[in-house]
């Protein structure tokens, strides 16, 4: 990735912000932000304000997302804090807070959050390299991971609602699917039930029929009753009526 021009001066949080920029391996850039302070878990580090933060019109790789549908561009070194599958910090964007995780924060300590936690789909998915127990590999917004992958995961508010409408509306299109199922098996079960009925009636007609002709003689084998048609030609004439 190439790297991010600043259009802000730097050092822009130099009491509490160190930014390491370098190449990795691969000859990529790289850059990484390191606290130059120590926190109690949950206490602010730094506020996202405005100014230097502005409003974006969409996401990109630079941007935070701090709504269903609004982002902001942070403008400082805030920037540089990267991606971690076990963050070193939680971005709040309710109260437009950086607030240090669950753990504390350490001087010294890289400086990270969860994207997914902001990002309902990232403008750059990538395979994160955190290294941590619980990476979970491609990293693409949280629309992209199910509860189970996201457990234990803090998530902001627009986050959770948008995962919540997500699951109503595959609900909806399962319920939806089977209901369409199950009126296909009613209307076939319904269909059945009345030739059923159809076939019970005709083989009753037959049976009286049957019982009619069973007082005439006959001329032999093979030959027809004397006294009309016989029996199997009745229900072979009752069962067109389901046939």
């Amino acid at each position: 990735m190439a790297p991010l021009k600043p259009t802000w001066t730097q050092p822009s949080h130099p009491s509490i912000q160190t930014v390491i920029h370098g190449q990795n391996s691969s000859q990529e850039y790289t850059s990484k932000s390191v606290s130059k302070i120590s926190l109690p878990p949950f206490a602010l580090y730094a506020k996202m304000a405005f100014p230097p933060c502005t409003p974006a019109s969409e996401a990109t790789y630079a941007t935070v997302q701090c709504g269903r549908d609004a982002h902001l561009n942070l403008n400082s070194d805030l920037v540089y804090i990267n991606h971690s599958c076990e963050p070193s910090v939680i971005f709040e964007t309710s109260t437009l807070s950086i607030l240090a995780g669950p753990k504390g924060l350490k001087e010294g300590e890289e400086l990270t959050f969860f994207y997914p936690s902001t990002e309902w789909e990232m403008a750059q998915g990538f395979d994160c390299l955190c290294g941590t127990g619980s990476c979970k590999g491609w990293i693409g917004g949280a629309k992209d991971m199910g509860w189970e992958g996201l457990k234990g995961m803090y998530l902001n508010g627009h986050i959770r609602e948008l995962l919540e409408e997500r699951d109503e509306e595959r609900k909806g299109k399962m319920n939806g699917k089977t209901k369409a199922e199950e009126d296909s098996v009613v209307k076939m079960l319904g269909v059945s039930v009345e030739q059923a009925k159809k076939a019970f009636e005709a083989v009753e007609q037959a049976l009286e029929a049957y019982k009619r002709n069973t007082s005439g003689k006959v001329s032999g084998i093979g030959s027809v009753r004397e006294n009309g048609i016989g029996s199997r030609a009745l229900i072979d004439e009752a069962l067109l009526v389901v046939r």
